[in-house]
This record gives C-alpha cells, structure tokens and sequence, in this order.
C-alpha cells in the first residue's frame, strides 16, 4: 500500500511540473465547439451514454486527452479527426468552455452502488485493487492540480468502457500505467459496478 501512495504522489509531481496550460478563452471555445456538441452536447452533458460528459471537467485533463488523439497516442476514429483540426490555442479554448459548464447528475443502479461503493471507496485489498477515491476524491471530483478528471456523474457505460479499454492495454494515457495496474486487477463485475456509482456520484 505504502509503495503504491509513493508511485500516486511520484506521478503527481511529474503530472504537476509539466502540465500547466495556458488559460483558454471560454467565449471563443464555445464557437469552436460547434463539431462537439453534436455527440457532447450543446452545455457537455452527452445523451448517448456512449460518449462522456465534458461539461465541468478539468480543462487540462480535456486539453490532454486532445492532444492524446491528435498525437494517435489515444485511439478512436471519431475523435482522431476532431482533434487533428484544432491548433493548441483552439483546444485550451474548447477546453475552457466546457469545463465551464455544469454536469448533470446522473442516477446509478440500485443493485450496483453498494459493490460499487466499496470499490470506489476501500478497493479490493484480496486481489490488490486500489481505491478510486484515492486519486479521484471522495465524491469524484479528481485533482486538477494532479490531472486526475472529474467522474462525478460521468456516464456509466463510458467509464465501464474506459475502464476495460485500460484494463486490455488498449488505453495508455496514464502516466506510470496507473490506471492499466488498477483495471488489470479489476473484474468485469467490479467495473460495472463502479462505473454506475460513479454515475451517480454528485460533487
């Protein structure tokens, strides 16, 4: 336990030395943001389960993740061409407006919060799974400082995806394979389970 807060707060500092972005104009990112809204929403809250919610999250994390596309370092045919389009300055700037927006809350399943909850909050110290709330907050609202997103009221079956695209190797974003160490160790009944506290978690 002790050799994987030291790992966190390793990968936290380097998180922190080199991702500060300059700040972007809100204004101006939501008439960038025109493609978005299509599949995010018009305010960031997605209809389509399918696809997160923007709305309230942390803008380098958004910032991030673009750039993670762009770079092809994050994999979907749908996303590579969005961000391939937008300079550094037209991504802090969709970024800055989403993040400015406010998350819908959304509504977990009655017969998953409580595996869900236990997860989230203690882990699984049999088979080493670490809690979520260790990085992203007792009620989801992650670290900014740290780049760690906002899952407060994220869809459930996007995080469920996450999760699992971490979990086979297909996702790496995370820095120190953080997130593929915790998935990997996760099974399909502990993500479902959390991915629908998540969604219901408010922050």
């Amino acid at each position: 336990m002790k050799k994987s807060l030291v790992t966190v707060f390793v990968a936290m500092g380097m998180i922190v030395a080199g991702g500060v972005q300059a700040a972007g104009d809100a204004a101006a990112g939501k008439a960038r943001a025109t493609l978005c809204i299509a599949c995010h929403g018009p305010d960031g809250n997605s209809l389509n389960p399918m696809w997160p919610k923007l709305a309230g999250q942390h803008p380098n994390y958004i910032i991030k993740q673009l750039k993670a596309f762009k770079g092809g370092v994050r994999k979907d045919p749908m996303m590579a061409p969005m961000a391939a389009a937008l300079d550094e300055k037209a991504m802090a700037d969709v970024a800055a407006f989403f993040s400015s927006q406010k998350r819908k809350p959304g509504v977990a399943a009655a017969d998953k919060v409580e595996l869900g909850g236990k997860i989230y909050r203690g882990g699984n110290k049999a088979s080493g799974v670490a809690a979520c709330m260790a990085c992203h907050g007792p009620t989801g609202a992650g670290n900014p400082a740290a780049n760690f997103p906002n899952l407060a009221g994220q869809q459930a079956v996007y995080v469920e995806k996450a999760l699992k695209d971490f979990r086979s190797g297909t996702r790496v974003t995370d820095p120190n394979m953080m997130m593929r160490g915790v998935a990997s160790k996760m099974t399909d009944a502990e993500i479902s389970a959390v991915a629908q506290f998540v969604q219901g978690l408010k922050k």
